[in-house]
């Protein structure tokens, strides 16, 4: 799973439950074939609280360390999917309703991961936190995602879950790999 280089591209996410993502492969699955956008299918269905980011191999142990101190003080996070959403020219996503509880954990891993990295307060400030999980991006052509976005914003799409675990995902040099998994173990306060 992991690629033999000094360095790792990793980066941390909330991932559904088995059936939910079973539902959400087989949307970029329609992409794939009707859209020919094939990229999303390179990752499980997830959503990212931490983007990419470069990590020493030789320090993989103490990254996973500190990842399961911290998410032992998360509690689990209740996600609400519904309907799609886009950012356009060439994002089509499943919405992930917001709540107080997922952008508080969001911003929490944030800045765990910023000390961990040592950023600097001068590094920028991420993007804006809007929870999704993406089913067609990058390699969707802004042709193909006009021709897509009338068929998925107003398709119905309902789901639920209780997110329990943080996932550090790994680039094996061709698709995103679960590489460790840390339980949310604080009692809901």
């Amino acid at each position: 799973m992991l690629i033999n280089t000094p360095q790792q591209r990793l980066f941390l996410a909330l991932l559904p439950p088995a059936d939910l993502q079973e539902q959400v492969t087989a949307i970029k699955q329609q992409f794939a074939e009707q859209f020919a956008s094939r990229a999303a299918l390179r990752s499980p269905p997830h959503i990212t609280l931490v983007p990419p980011f470069e990590w020493p191999t030789a320090e993989l142990a103490a990254l996973t360390g500190s990842l399961e101190e911290f998410a032992k003080e998360q509690a689990p996070v209740a996600v609400e999917l519904h309907g799609f959403g886009a950012f356009a020219p060439r994002v089509i996503y499943i919405h992930v309703e917001p709540s107080s509880e997922l952008q508080q954990l969001q911003t929490r891993a944030q800045q765990h991961m910023s000390l961990l990295l040592r950023q600097q307060a001068t590094t920028p400030p991420p993007r804006p936190f809007v929870p999704h999980i993406t089913v067609a991006f990058r390699d969707l052509r802004p042709d193909q995602f006009r021709a897509a976005w009338p068929l998925f914003q107003n398709r119905p799409f309902q789901g639920s879950f209780l997110a329990s675990a943080l996932t550090l995902l790994v680039h094996d040099g061709k698709r995103w790999q679960v590489f460790a998994e840390f339980s949310l173990s604080a009692a809901k306060g």
